[in-house]
């Protein structure tokens, strides 16, 4: 269940329970308010993800070694296989082929009007395709006896697509939250838009994150099972979601452990129910743990992926991830998530 819908769901309850019928016409009912919301935000689980989003999932990847016909990342990728993980990561399902993927989406006339996150495709027969990162870069799949990488572009593209928007939608559609303050209760979002809207929303209406207590047991189960560092667990939901099952980020990662959909997929884990999501995250650190031997470097693979620790030979030198790894670090060392 996405935050919004936990929020209309908490919203019936309060209504049912503790709105007196001598104030319904002065308060907001649950219907009208989740009517109210809807309209404000349309879909906001839909067109979330942004082409930089997009070149962020496919960072991921780098290091990871060159097979035709490849689409897992565990054994390599081809070049449209690559491509294809990346989107698929963000919720959006991309043919198979290259010269398939350099249709979908809308035409970019040339390089110079590439936004990061746009498919930049080769030859015609279109046979090779890439993600553009900007200044005249690209991530590919290159060649056999090669890795994913950063490359230039090398050559002028035959097709340039635009599959995903520069910005968010949903970023759009949260600023309408402050068109709420006109029903009842809610005059105090009048100064209020996007996210900070939400998380006033989320508050007064008693949608909450439950901390680590609500967790706590999981954790230790799972612990246990697969022989994690006390304390690990939490300090990863910590981080990731703030111990919020609910939580869906800009790239698409969804639930108290932030699983991408593919990730979850192959783990045959739902990263939005709790249980699952901490059986596989704790897997996940365990495969990290013993392919890479120190903690650190297991929870930089759990943020960047394998392929960049691999393409490093230790932390990649991404801020999001050295600093996610420090403050792990801290919240172990000092117990605070323990």
């Amino acid at each position: 269940m996405s935050g919004i819908q936990a929020i209309m769901s908490r919203m019936a309850e309060i209504n049912a329970l503790v709105v007196p019928s001598t104030r319904a016409a002065e308060s907001t009912s649950s219907s009208e308010f989740a009517a109210t919301l809807s309209g404000a935000l349309g879909d906001a689980n839909a067109g979330s993800a942004t082409g930089a989003d997009a070149v962020t999932a496919a960072q991921k990847y780098i290091g990871v070694p060159y097979v035709w016909g490849g689409t897992d990342p565990a054994t390599g990728l081809d070049c449209s296989g690559l491509v294809q993980q990346v989107y698929g990561d963000l919720g959006v399902d991309l043919p198979r082929v290259s010269r398939d993927q350099a249709k979908v989406g809308t035409a970019v006339p040339s390089l110079d009007q590439a936004k990061p996150g746009d498919l930049v495709a080769f030859g015609s027969p279109v046979h090779h395709i890439g993600i553009y990162i900007g200044d005249g870069k690209m991530i590919h799949a290159p060649e056999a006896g090669q890795d994913v990488k950063v490359g230039k572009v090398y050559e002028t593209p035959t097709a340039i697509r635009r599959v995903l928007p520069e910005t968010s939608s949903s970023t759009s559609s949260l600023s309408n939250l402050s068109g709420l303050s006109n029903l009842s209760g809610l005059s105090s979002l009048s100064s209020l838009t996007g996210a900070d809207s939400l998380t006033a929303l989320t508050g007064k209406y008693g949608v909450s994150s439950g901390g680590s207590s609500a967790y706590s047991a999981l954790f230790t189960q799972a612990t246990q099972k697969y022989g994690l560092p006390t304390g690990l667990l939490s300090a990863v939901a910590k981080a990731e979601s703030n111990y919020n099952p609910n939580a869906v980020s800009g790239a698409g990662a969804q639930g108290l452990m932030q699983i991408m959909p593919a990730t979850a997929k192959g783990l045959g884990v739902d990263a939005m129910n709790p249980t699952q999501a901490v059986d596989g995250a704790a897997r996940l650190l365990k495969s990290h743990l013993e392919t890479f031997g120190s903690v650190p470097l297991a929870l930089a693979a759990y943020n960047a992926g394998p392929g960049a620790v691999r393409k490093y030979d230790g932390i990649p030198p991404y801020n999001e991830t050295q600093n996610y790894v420090r403050k792990i670090m801290a919240n172990l060392n000092s117990g605070v998530a323990a």
